[in-house]
């Protein structure tokens, strides 16, 4: 009998009513199910957890973006820009279990807040308003707008020689969404860059170190999964990675 992948989902931790709870977007829990064909777990923020026993039994981890920021400290930045939205316990949780994910060598995909958690778990730094860096275009979504018109394919990226976009794209550009207004600073350690965008800024890298698939891309590839020839050969990468796992683990036990 095949063994049915499961990529965990590191969540997001929210005050409800004065109650903490532990939450993830819809959106990356039907592309782990839809374009991986794996089982979502979702990890609850628990920072003193035991992270092998955490990581145990997964093929994959998917590591989400988010409405919140990493937190300035965290990369030595200054305080958060008003009206900025902070994690701590998905920080305190997350920066620290990405070195874990790769050690353990487990498939890793990172959308967007989860691109910027790797970048400072590498020990770089972001921007706040990448919008006011000389030279940089407005990378947010455009306010107001339904929910296709903001994760439409916006501006251009460049996969440099010998990446591993452009191995899978077969191509040196395509276009991507973009939904976000932090990015790239100081690019952390042993990052290797993988994808460009025209005014400069840093919109995919991969983990040199890692034995296995350690992708973390700035823009949003869930969005409709199946339509996208990027959003397409980027969860096929990672979902052979997870059906290796998969099959690797099922013949050890």
């Amino acid at each position: 009998m095949t063994k049915t992948p499961r990529v965990g989902v590191p969540a997001d931790y929210r005050m409800l009513a004065g109650v903490g709870v532990h939450v993830a977007d819809e959106s990356y829990i039907r592309a782990v199910v839809d374009a991986v064909g794996a089982i979502p777990v979702i990890l609850p923020v628990l920072v003193d957890a035991d992270v092998p026993s955490m990581l145990a039994g997964l093929d994959g981890i998917l590591l989400t973006g988010s409405q919140s920021n990493v937190a300035p400290a965290r990369y030595g930045g200054p305080e958060a820009e008003p009206g900025s939205m902070n994690d701590l316990e998905r920080d305190a949780m997350n920066l620290p279990l990405i070195p874990a994910i790769v050690a353990a060598g487990i498939p890793m995909l990172a959308i967007c807040r989860g691109f910027q958690e790797v970048n400072v778990a590498y020990g770089g730094s972001l921007h706040q308003k990448l919008q006011e860096q000389p030279g940089r275009i407005d990378h947010r979504a455009p306010a107001g707008q339904p929910v296709e018109v903001q994760y439409a394919p916006i501006h251009t990226v460049d996969f440099p020689e010998g990446s591993l976009m452009r191995r899978l794209m077969g191509t040196e550009e395509a276009m991507v969404n973009s939904v976000h207004w932090q990015g790239v600073d100081r690019l952390g350690q042993g990052l290797a860059v993988e994808a460009v965008a025209r005014d400069g800024t840093i919109e995919a890298v991969r983990i040199a170190e890692a034995t296995d698939f350690a992708l973390a891309v700035q823009w949003h590839p869930e969005h409709r999964p199946a339509e996208n020839p990027v959003s397409r050969a980027i969860f096929g990468a990672f979902r052979a990675a997870v059906e290796k796992r998969a099959q690797g683990r099922k013949s050890k036990g």
